[in-house]
């Protein structure tokens, strides 16, 4: 498997699908670095502890560990394992017998091959855990996008053979990373090691890539419903430390052809704050095609209202790729701003060219930042003042996706770092490799 070097997504009928469609697995990266996680890294390990489970028991986890880290990563997956099946310890919530059902059934054909009897044999065997450098644990923006291309079956026969919808094809796309603005206003003064994880990535699991190379792009700043249409905001993707050089309709027209979609929505703005030039994923995302949440405030007050309605206004006048009104619903932010404390300051630990943060400083909180997993959306929740605001988002989102199990996830030391949920996973769409 090779870089494909003579031609675009869209012209090999590739495109980017929805989250919310079937995933192979997640890639995340495990976290180290103290000018994000802190000297004392537990309560971001207890964060992330809680994403990795809740990914295990639905698809497969590929946790991306530098090579000094990587025996400590696998380890701790290990020991996440044990607490959850055994309830030895504190990190997660020990297995019910109605998950350890779920998760035999949802490993069937994985049991047939290996010879696979209980959960914990099931969860053991769904993470692969890969030594490749990385500056930071930002799996969203560093690591590949993916896009798919629809097989079609040759004859009758083959149509007949298939119980189901052949899985489609995949590719990554490699985007050059800048850590969110390189010398204008990014966060850390060197970047080289995330730069490369895209293509690191896609060499370790013999995949072919598409080099969008020198087009600086994160995974968090767009979102796509897998039927034509992508979102992005204006003041990320015009921002003067991401592709100063291009136009606007240059930039959309690279989209379309990376991402093979038709329609490209430029919301005006996204969370008050956002350190990455307010990504996308923080503000709206596609909940089904047609429909978005959006972070809402009813607060004129606050710096978010604007912001937000000026977004709703856009939306409200757009259609999408196939000429649908936009749904909005509104997904309030937490009633209470979340600030950094003196605790938490004293905690990190930045390096020379790294962006530092100050007692008081409002972070960019938003419950949009969630992250579709098989059959469930794991939702930030950030306690403390802000608990009623927490279960009020998991009341809305649980009726807008009736069809999943919502589950709250606790994402203040993910969002002490920089961001959520959302900007620490990536999606593998549904695909056919392994398949003989």
């Amino acid at each position: 498997m090779s870089e494909v070097t003579n031609s675009v997504p869209k012209q090999d009928g590739f495109y980017m699908p929805a989250e919310y469609s079937r995933h192979d697995g997640t890639i995340m990266i495990y976290p180290v670095r103290p000018g994000s996680w802190g000297k004392d890294r537990s309560g971001a390990l207890y964060s992330f502890a809680n994403v990795f489970i809740e990914i295990l028991k639905r698809e497969y986890l590929y946790l991306i560990a530098d090579k000094e880290h990587w025996m400590e990563a696998k380890d701790f997956l290990k020991e996440i394992i044990a607490d959850y099946v055994e309830g030895i310890g504190d990190l997660v919530t020990p297995i019910t017998d109605e998950e350890e059902e779920r998760i035999l059934l949802s490993a069937e054909s994985m049991r047939k091959i290996a010879n696979i009897s209980t959960a914990a044999e099931v969860l053991e065997n769904r993470y692969l855990v890969m030594p490749i450098d990385s500056d930071d644990a930002w799996a969203r923006d560093v690591g590949p996008t993916f896009v798919i291309r629809n097989r079609k079956l040759d004859n009758e026969s083959d149509k007949r053979d298939l119980e189901e919808t052949p899985r489609p094809e995949i590719r990554g796309i490699n985007w050059s990373f800048n850590a969110w603005g390189g010398e204008v206003d990014g966060l850390y003064a060197s970047w080289d090691k995330d730069d490369l994880v895209a293509k690191g990535f896609c060499d370790k699991i013999d995949l072919d890539y598409y080099s969008a190379e020198p087009f600086v792009l994160e995974g968090g700043s767009i979102h796509c419903d897998g039927e034509g249409t992508c979102m992005v905001t204006e003041s990320c993707l015009l921002s003067a430390g991401r592709n100063p050089k291009m136009t606007k309709n240059q930039i959309e027209d690279r989209l379309k052809e990376y991402l093979g979609v038709e329609k490209v929505l430029w919301l005006p703005r996204g969370i008050y704050n956002d350190e990455t030039n307010e990504h996308v994923d923080n503000v709206c995302a596609f909940i089904r095609p047609g429909e978005v949440v959006l972070a809402w405030t009813n607060n004129v007050n606050d710096p978010q209202y604007e912001l937000s309605r000026a977004d709703l206004e856009y939306l409200e006048k757009e259609t999408d790729a196939k000429g649908r009104k936009i749904v909005v619903h509104k997904l309030p932010i937490p009633d209470h701003p979340v600030l950094v404390t003196e605790e938490d300051l004293d905690n990190y630990e930045f390096e020379e060219g790294e962006d530092f943060r100050e007692v008081g400083e409002r972070l960019a909180a938003s419950y949009v930042n969630f992250y579709f997993v098989n059959d469930a959306a794991l939702i930030p929740q950030f306690g403390g003042e802000n608990e009623d605001s927490d279960l009020r988002a998991l009341e809305i989102l649980g009726k807008l996706l009736p069809d999943r199990e919502i589950i709250g996830i606790p994402a203040r030391d993910i969002l002490l770092g920089g961001g959520n949920i959302h900007c620490i996973t990536q999606q593998i769409p549904e695909n056919n490799l392994g398949e003989t």
